[in-house]
């Protein structure tokens, strides 16, 4: 079933699109299932889950091409947990959680590739910075030496409605282009992660760089 899922989805991605599985909740074993079927790039948003599931690949040997990514909201308690172990934050949402990563990232000698999480879904639960915010982050991006700013990360309003949906993508979008106008000198700032299972078509459509899927691929979460 998972290496058909993934086969569906990949057929809709345009090239230079990167799948993102997202496997919070599901086994190694799904995880097993779709790196034998060529995926190699996947997410998890609990730091705890993240780093059991790292340490038990590699302690086995199993998936040594395997890139993991973290999409939830992180604590800066729990940054132990998950930086060793990603090669992308894609979900930094305070200028408090960006400072804490950049000072890991000095203590361990590491820069940390992260993306700026926007909050534009009109539920105000949702995490991110607003547009201004992020702005400001970037006008001041010196200070922080050990992170490297890839792009934008976000979700859209969760509404049946595809015109709401668009709409806050679209937004999305622009701004990602707006950021790219004004900061050329940040070439590695090139990466809009937009849209998930439910949503991924409309995505694309606004120039999603890459897309985070998981029940589409793995089916319902195992909690």
């Amino acid at each position: 079933m998972i290496r058909d899922n993934l086969d569906t989805i990949r057929k809709q991605l345009p090239p230079g699109v990167q799948l993102v599985a997202v496997s919070k909740f599901h086994p190694l074993e799904a995880i097993r299932e779709a790196y034998a079927a060529g995926q190699r790039v996947f997410a998890e948003s609990r730091p705890q889950e993240l780093a059991a599931k790292a340490a038990e690949l590699a302690a086995a040997g199993d998936c040594p091409e395997i890139e993991w990514h973290f999409i939830g909201h992180l604590q800066t308690n729990k940054l132990k947990l998950v930086l060793p172990y990603v090669s992308l934050v894609q979900s930094v949402d305070s200028l408090h959680l960006l400072k804490a990563v950049n000072d890991w990232g000095r203590a361990a000698g590491k820069r940390i590739p992260v993306l700026l999480e926007l909050h534009i879904a009109a539920e105000e639960s949702k995490q991110g910075f607003f547009e201004e915010d992020a702005l400001e982050v970037l006008f001041r991006a010196e200070e922080y030496g050990n992170v490297v700013f890839r792009g934008l990360m976000g979700m859209a309003t969760l509404s049946e409605d595809r015109d709401v949906v668009s709409a806050d993508f679209g937004r999305i979008r622009a701004f990602f282009d707006y950021l790219r106008s004004l900061f050329p000198e940040y070439g590695d700032f090139d990466q809009l992660s937009i849209g998930m299972s439910d949503d991924f078509p409309v995505a694309l459509q606004h120039g999603s760089t890459m897309v985070r899927i998981g029940t589409a691929i793995f089916g319902p979460r195992e909690y």
